[in-house]
């Protein structure tokens, strides 16, 4: 089985960001337990008595708000960095998954439907060329916890049984699972994912995004796992 880890960057009803992301991660799930323990030991860098309490989140860490306002910045943008480069470190068949659009572009629709509907097709067409290929999985999606919870569950159901604009899910074990953040390492390092791709558009700065831009979905030199509008 496949588990994809997701999360947003960039606020849908904020009109002074231009951009929206859903982006995230796609682990075998043998993987997830070694990256946690590898984001977890990130962590106790900061807070060695208790690393739990530290969340690795890509704005907060950038600029220096909350717990992380005594860190130098330079220390800050090199956790990032780390954070990002132990996905590069795992197996080759994990994937980067993301969405991005220009809210002005697709308006009026919902920029988290538009990009939920881009990210679950092409995860599910990740699952099809590993059938193809002799290699049978599932997969399963898992969100933060957010006012999109609903939406999100709707959406998956129709995709499911009637369909979306590509075809229909088919490879899904189950409606998307909603996480605290707090919780979970993934759903942090999907967090700092899609902050990459944002700040790659919104902000022209393609520091984060350059560690990852090697891990999207691709397939004969085609990128499948990255979605731009």
């Amino acid at each position: 089985m496949y588990l994809l880890y997701l999360d947003e960057s960039g606020s849908v009803k904020d009109a002074s960001q231009q951009y929206f992301v859903l982006a995230g991660i796609a682990l075998f799930e043998r993987q997830p337990h070694w990256l946690a323990e590898k984001l977890e030991a990130i962590a106790a860098r900061i807070d060695p008595a208790d690393p739990g309490s530290v969340e690795l989140h890509g704005a907060p860490m950038l600029n220096g708000h909350g717990m992380w306002k005594n860190v130098p910045r330079a220390d800050r943008i090199a956790l990032i960095q780390e954070a990002l480069s132990t996905f590069n470190a795992t197996h080759s068949s994990n994937r980067v998954f993301g969405a991005v659009v220009r809210k002005a572009a697709i308006s009026p629709d919902d920029p988290m439907e538009h990009c939920f509907e881009q990210v679950s097709s092409r995860f599910d067409q990740y699952l099809m060329r590993l059938h193809r290929d002799g290699d049978t999985q599932r997969g399963l999606i898992f969100f933060d916890k957010s006012n999109a919870e609903f939406t999100i569950q709707r959406l998956t159901h129709q995709f499911r049984s009637v369909g979306h604009t590509y075809g229909r899910l088919r490879n899904l074990s189950e409606v998307p699972a909603f996480l605290d953040s707090r919780a979970s390492r993934l759903i942090q390092l999907a967090d700092l994912v899609a902050y990459a791709i944002f700040r790659a558009y919104e902000r022209k700065d393609p520091t984060f995004f350059d560690i990852i831009k090697g891990r999207f979905d691709s397939e004969g030199g085609v990128v499948h796992g990255l979605y731009h509008r």
